[in-house]
């Protein structure tokens, strides 16, 4: 499997190298120069697979034998050994959990992954030289670069990725994320880890964290003395195990329904990454349904899909802020799965915007309806599950000439725990919202960030004033 940039401008690269550099000299993001077509055979037995053996057959096509498949299987068991419950909201409205993992958010997943395939990549690079320098004679290990991931957060991703990669040897860690738009919990995740995790508190949007990370991997100078990558979902690494928990989902969909009954997914969206993963996915086979995008008020693509014009705007800050995000980067790898094609982008992907008052109401409703806590993003994908029910509800004429409904149903994606913002769920539903165990150590931390504008000049400054020091 190799994997080209989509500018078109920059050489073909294997997973290794796509997972190492993040994005491509071009600026482009990387996309496999095939998507793996799992055949009718494949999809049956995946029916009864295990998380860890699936997982690996998922993602082996991917990896492209970068990683032998010993490692990779260890790699696939670490990466999702948890649990990804299916839910029963209402009888048409079903909630995949993916807050299940170790900081309480989808990201998990992705984050697990790439981690220990960069810590892989690392140690098989030290015993290569090790290897090297014996052979000829050499005792010292010439000097390696440690590879310094940069990551910009809008809230989970941080947290995710600073656990995710702790403690991992030649891996050192710096997170970027906008002052004052994390909640608590997401801010204490990200930034009382220390060892080889640094957080910068930027005077700014999530969009201006995420440029500061995007022009540092084109500058030459900090390219001379760091080996960036990225853990954003621009990275493969951390943007394609995504793909996982559909699956989960889907095995968990067939045992409760008919194969005939359409799962459709509606998925809350900010940067794309996720859908993008899911839509993935039903390109290489998965049989599920439509794809709904659930998205706050910064809904460039919902007016895309009505509008036809894709018009960019600054991030407006809401109670869904991971979903804050005015420019999607990974729609770019939506298109290239819909081949560019606006009519079957369409007719594959829905979309609606839910503004802040709604997702307030629709917490407390469901809370007090169904006794089911949602947290804001899964609130905001909760109303669009529902429009896009009522949107496609199905009647058909019976023999006796009488009209019945088909029942329209629709998994909304839970990533994450209500407990990450409690502000907005707590006010919403009128309770104290009980602090998971595994969170509850946080509370006694103390937050450690340095400060910076929103400036890449500033930025610069910092990261080439850190190699002297």
């Amino acid at each position: 499997m190799q994997y080209y940039s989509l500018n078109k401008q920059s050489p073909k690269v294997d997973f290794k190298i796509a997972a190492t550099t993040g994005q491509a000299p071009d600026k482009g993001l990387y996309f496999p120069t095939e998507i793996p077509n799992f055949t009718k055979a494949q999809i049956e037995r995946f029916k009864t697979l295990d998380k860890a053996s699936l997982a690996f057959e998922v993602m082996k096509p991917y990896v492209g034998g970068t990683i032998d498949d010993a490692s990779l299987k260890q790699i696939c068991a670490e990466t999702i050994n948890f649990n990804f419950p299916l839910i029963e909201v209402t009888n048409t409205i079903f909630s995949l959990e993916l807050f299940h993992g170790p900081t309480l958010a989808f990201k998990d997943v992705g984050a697990r992954f790439m981690s220990r395939c960069l810590g892989y990549f690392s140690k098989q690079l030290k015993e290569e030289r090790v290897k090297l320098n014996s052979s000829k004679g050499q005792a010292v290990v010439d000097n390696i670069k440690d590879t310094t991931v940069l990551v910009a957060t809008s809230g989970d991703t941080g947290g995710a990725v600073a656990n995710g990669f702790l403690g991992v040897a030649g891996v050192n860690v710096i997170i970027l994320y906008p002052k004052g738009k994390v909640s608590h919990i997401q801010e204490l995740q990200l930034t009382t880890c220390g060892q080889n995790i640094t957080a910068l508190e930027v005077d700014g949007s999530f969009d201006d964290c995420q440029a500061m990370v995007k022009e540092a991997f084109m500058d030459a100078d900090l390219n001379k003395v760091y080996n960036l990558t990225s853990a954003n979902s621009i990275n493969v690494a951390r943007w394609l195990p995504q793909q996982l928990y559909y699956f989960f989902a889907w095995q968990q969909w067939i045992k409760e329904f008919d194969e005939n009954t359409p799962m459709h997914i509606v998925v809350p969206s900010g940067n794309f990454g996720n859908i993008c993963a899911g839509m993935m996915a039903k390109a290489s086979g998965l049989p599920i349904g439509r794809f709904i995008a659930a998205t706050n008020t910064n809904d460039v693509v919902t007016r895309y899909l009505h509008s036809g014009k894709y018009e960019v705007r600054r991030a407006i800050a809401t109670v869904s802020n991971a979903m804050d995000v005015g420019e999607p980067s990974n729609f770019v790898r939506i298109m290239e799965i819909m081949q560019n094609d606006f009519t079957a982008l369409k007719n594959t992907l829905a979309s609606y915007t839910v503004d802040d008052a709604t997702t307030r109401a629709a917490i407390a409703r469901v809370y007090k309806t169904e006794n089911y806590l949602l947290d804001p993003h899964g609130a905001v994908a909760y109303v669009a599950a529902e429009r896009f029910i009522i949107d496609h509800a199905v009647e058909i004429t019976m023999h006796d000439h009488t009209i019945e409904s088909l029942p329209v149903r629709a998994v909304i994606l839970e990533t994450a725990h209500p407990v990450k913002f409690p502000d907005v769920v707590e006010e919403a539903v009128g309770e104290e919202i009980e602090i998971p165990d595994s969170v509850k150590f946080l509370l006694d931390k103390e937050k450690v960030a340095i400060p910076i504008a929103a400036n890449f000049g500033n930025f610069k400054s910092w990261m080439m004033n850190k190699v002297s020091a």
